[in-house]
């Protein structure tokens, strides 16, 4: 083969291919689609196939939630300690948290501040998935209280978007106090007239939905949404019965009465900004 031809056989182009750009696709956790990844993203990151609710990160969460700009975080700098000086084989709590903090960018597993809902006035609370899976510890009970107490302050709403893998392991009773301390703080907010939408989003487990995720007022949940305390697998051991397929899924709470509604994240903000006038009424 000649220098001239080098680049063709037969008709045929021999150049090499082109690789394809990372990041560019996707795959849906449900239907399996192979989705454009800014498809997903344009539709709030919800699978254009099969209507799947991606997990999203807090930044992401108050985007699609708060009116632009109008979010204004309290306590972002408010970090953990070591209570019991926790190492779990080669690695310290402290060690741990320093990973997810340069993994997510985020300080704690929540966020909370004052915002606007279509102009509707609110103190919001979104939970961190990517801060050791939105786990709660000390600092996530104490931005909590903080929050029903600006709630209470300034006569606003409290809707919190809770998304956690329960109580922080960590912390070990120093966590699992954060339970009875927000619950406690929910009572002060009912007591003021003052009004609690909890959002659940996948997933919601362990001691955070045994205390203030399931003490809303209204109590929302996403399509598809993991809900529930302890594992299927364990609590089948426990109570030696047979489990109900999906039986912790947000449509099986709804149909049971655990939760009120299912709404979908693009219409989120129009069912929050519903729900506050209707119950200032």
């Amino acid at each position: 083969m000649t220098e001239k031809n080098k680049s063709t056989w037969n008709g045929f182009s021999l150049k090499p291919r082109k690789e394809m750009p990372d990041g560019l696709w996707m795959r849906c956790l449900a239907c399996e689609h192979m989705l454009y990844k800014s498809t997903v993203e344009d539709n709030q990151n919800v699978c254009p196939e099969c209507n799947h609710h991606f997990r999203i990160d807090s930044d992401v969460r108050i985007k699609y939630l708060a009116d632009e700009s109008s979010f204004q975080e309290i306590l972002e700098d408010l970090t953990t300690y070591d209570p019991l000086d926790f190492k779990f084989r080669d690695t310290t709590y402290k060690q741990r948290i320093k990973a997810d903090e340069e993994k997510s960018g985020a300080k704690e597993a929540m966020r909370v501040g004052k915002a606007f809902i279509k102009g509707r006035g609110i103190i919001l609370g979104v939970m961190e998935s990517s801060f050791l899976m939105g786990s709660m510890g000390f600092v996530v009970g104490e931005k909590f209280c903080a929050a029903v107490d600006r709630a209470i302050e300034e006569k606003l709403p409290l809707v919190v978007v809770c998304c956690s893998g329960g109580a922080r392991m960590h912390e070990g009773v120093v966590s699992l106090g954060q339970m009875a301390k927000t619950s406690a703080a929910l009572a002060k907010l009912d007591e003021a007239g003052g009004l609690f939408i909890s959002v659940l989003t996948d997933p919601t487990t362990g001691g955070v939905t045994a205390s203030f995720a399931m003490l809303g007022d209204v109590i929302i949940a996403e399509p598809g949404a993991l809900i529930g305390f302890a594992g299927p697998r364990t609590i089948a051991e426990t109570i030696k019965v047979e489990l109900p397929e999906g039986f912790q899924t947000a449509e099986f709470m709804v149909e049971h009465g655990f939760i009120d509604m299912i709404v979908a994240r693009k219409d989120l903000r129009s069912e929050i900004a519903r729900l506050v006038d209707y119950c200032r009424k």
